[in-house]
């Protein structure tokens, strides 16, 4: 429903023999010959999303194609001893009164419920941070149904189905599915899902952002609004966005230089993992077999210290019981929120590699964006450049034949000036070269 074999990438089983779980990553190409061989009789998980290497960490990640809760009916006093098409009912009436949209399957795993929402497509990792935020959403609202806290991660294996769980002795199947009008499962847009979920949608963020712009210009008092008090969802959802493409900025700085050279391999695993924990994509109890995923990506021969990450280690456990640093009178993280000039001095990043990343740029690079940004926006609206604009106007080339003179005539009249007519098209002003 979610993996397509003809897509490039990766998926992972993980298969309990006899009390020791085995993992093993498989081409997704190989899924149809893989699934077929898969013994029925022990407890099997299989990996929600979709990789870039044969190793199921986050750092790997390379697309999704669904939400998902895991739900623990069985710890629900009132949802105990309910069939399985009973705890379905009840699930699809829990999330109606929670304002949900529906799931597309409900998949009944021996003692619990997986509900999945399918994706129409799929969204590439660079939408991870916005993924997450639905996915904790998702879990705080069906929490009084048994949605497990820990199973909402990227990195996630649920149970197959059609194998058994020997907690229970039942077969896992699907036991509801949602249909569209053409027969087959309902799928729904991320766009549309997460303006469903989270507190502020995405296109009010921009919005708002804009309009702050304009009272900036302006010389008014900038503020943004959050509907219902929600801010802190805000907050956190552009924090965890920065840092992650902060990560992925100096893994596309890794790749411009062509590898990291020996003496830099600590510096960059350090920074890379403090932003995938900021980005809220991984937590300290997966935090050294991220730094073992990211360690084999900056050299496969390398076997990283885990002392020399002991002091992250601490700090990502401070972030994660949601202690705050106090410095200058202002509050932080206790991970470290470095700004660009001190990650741009720290790895010597040149004015040409600023180019190719996404973040971690200097104010000049900043504003010469802004200024691109600037102008394609007024050429969108009409605009045309000042050198196009003086090229062909007739005013311009030929000011005298406008007002109806010989240039003999103009030139003694003192060269008079020509007044546009008011639907002449506006004028970008000349830009360096």
């Amino acid at each position: 429903m979610y993996h397509d074999s003809s897509r490039s990438g990766f998926f992972s089983l993980l298969v309990d023999v006899r009390g020791e779980k085995r993992q093993s990553s498989h081409r997704l190409a190989d899924m149809p010959a893989v699934l077929n061989l898969v013994d029925k009789t022990r407890d099997t998980w299989m990996s929600q999303a979709e990789f870039i290497r044969p190793n199921r960490r986050v750092v790997n990640l390379a697309r999704l194609g669904l939400l998902f809760t895991d739900l623990d009916t069985y710890r629900i006093p009132a949802l105990a001893g309910r069939t399985p098409d009973q705890l379905a009912m009840s699930v699809l009436y829990f999330c109606a009164e929670e304002g949900l949209p529906e799931p597309s399957v409900l998949i009944y795993s021996g003692r619990g419920i997986q509900a999945k929402w399918l994706l129409d497509g799929t969204i590439p990792r660079q939408a991870l941070p916005r993924w997450n935020a639905c996915q904790r959403y998702l879990v705080d609202r069906l929490a009084h149904v048994g949605a497990d806290p820990m199973a909402k991660d990227a990195s996630r294996v649920l149970r197959t189905i059609q194998t058994v769980n020997s907690k229970s002795g039942e077969v896992c199947r699907v036991v509801h599915v949602t249909n569209d009008t053409d027969g087959q499962p309902v799928r729904y847009n991320f766009e549309y899902l997460a303006e469903a979920l989270l507190p502020t949608a995405r296109w009010t963020i921009e919005q708002q952002r804009q309009e702050q712009a304009e009272r900036v210009k302006r010389k008014l008092k900038p503020f943004l609004l959050v509907p219902g008090g929600k801010a802190d969802h805000l907050r956190g959802f552009s924090g965890r966005q920065l840092a992650w493409d902060r990560l992925e900025d100096l893994r596309k700085l890794a790749e411009l230089r062509g590898g990291v050279n020996e003496g830099s391999r600590m510096q960059h695993l350090f920074w890379r993992l403090n932003f995938l924990l900021l980005s809220g994509a991984t937590n300290s109890k997966q935090m050294y077999h991220e730094a073992s995923a990211l360690a084999r990506e900056l050299d496969p021969q390398w076997n990283s210290r885990s002392q020399e990450l002991m002091t992250l280690f601490s700090k990502a456990k401070a972030y994660e019981s949601g202690e705050r640093v106090c410095f200058g009178g202002k509050e932080y993280a206790p991970l470290y929120t470095p700004k660009n000039d001190t990650l741009i001095n720290l790895f010597r990043i040149t004015a040409d590699e600023q180019r190719q990343l996404k973040t971690i740029v200097s104010h000049a690079e900043a504003a010469e964006r802004h200024r691109r940004r600037e102008e394609g926006r007024r050429r969108a609206a009409g605009a045309v450049d000042r050198q196009t604009y003086e090229s062909t106007s007739l005013s311009r080339q030929k000011p005298w034949e406008t007002l109806g003179m010989s240039r003999r005539s103009w030139y003694r009249a003192g060269k008079p000036v020509v007044v546009e007519p008011e639907t002449s098209p506006c004028v970008l002003p000349r830009t360096k070269s």
